[in-house]
């Protein structure tokens, strides 16, 4: 059987989780942090980690960066209850082989873990285009990044979407009203873009927009 960790923040899904897979795989850890996780991992050294995307303190991809190449033969199965078109992006960009959400059927999530296991890369069916967009370069997903710019390639398809109404012009509750989202959440992914493109404020970054013609 395959030997699988889990990785979420909320015991009872784990619990969940673990009830309806025993048996048919080998559970060899369980973590509810970024830090538990990469021990937890590079100690049990599973083939499989089902990984939540959100946690506190970075969530999955942090743990995948963390765990860094401690853990050569593992792979990494995001299991999310997002199906947003950046979190899947910026999951499978950071490493993980696979992204399916929290609705999953159990035949299917076994399915998908032994796939997974055998070097597959697997996702929920709406969820191959975003990332078929992402890698082609093409603007599905909210606005995918271009595959022709390497910094423009560290940044999500919404922190795209955001760096684009900045440069417009727009302020954080404007672009908050317009993409649906909190102003806090804006805030947080301007501080991301400014930290990814090493650029010191939002004036700088509609200069870096304007001369990608971003707006």
């Amino acid at each position: 059987m395959t030997r699988v960790v889990i990785v979420d923040d909320h015991g009872l899904f784990r619990a969940g989780v673990r009830a309806e897979l025993d048996g048919r795989v080998d559970l060899v850890g369980e973590a509810a942090t970024v830090a538990e996780a990469a021990d937890v991992v590079v100690d049990t050294q599973p083939e499989v980690v089902l990984l939540d995307v959100h946690m506190p303190g970075g969530g999955g991809v942090a743990v995948i960066e963390a765990v860094g190449d401690r853990a050569p033969e593992t792979h990494f199965l995001a299991l999310s209850a997002s199906d947003a078109a950046e979190d899947v992006i910026a999951t499978i960009r950071a490493g993980a082989r696979g992204y399916v959400t929290k609705n999953i059927a159990t035949d299917d999530l076994v399915d998908a873990i032994d796939r997974v296991r055998a070097g597959d890369a697997v996702f929920s069916p709406r969820l191959a285009g975003f990332v078929l967009d992402s890698f082609a370069g093409r603007g599905g997903a909210g606005g995918a990044v271009s595959g022709g710019d390497a910094d423009l390639d560290q940044l999500t398809p919404r922190e795209v979407e955001v760096l684009r109404h900045i440069a417009r012009g727009y302020m954080y509750k404007e672009v908050a009203l317009r993409l649906g989202i909190s102003a806090k959440t804006v805030e947080a992914h301007v501080s991301a873009v400014l930290r990814k493109l090493q650029l010191s404020n939002r004036h700088e970054l509609s200069r870096w927009a304007a001369q990608r013609r971003l707006q």
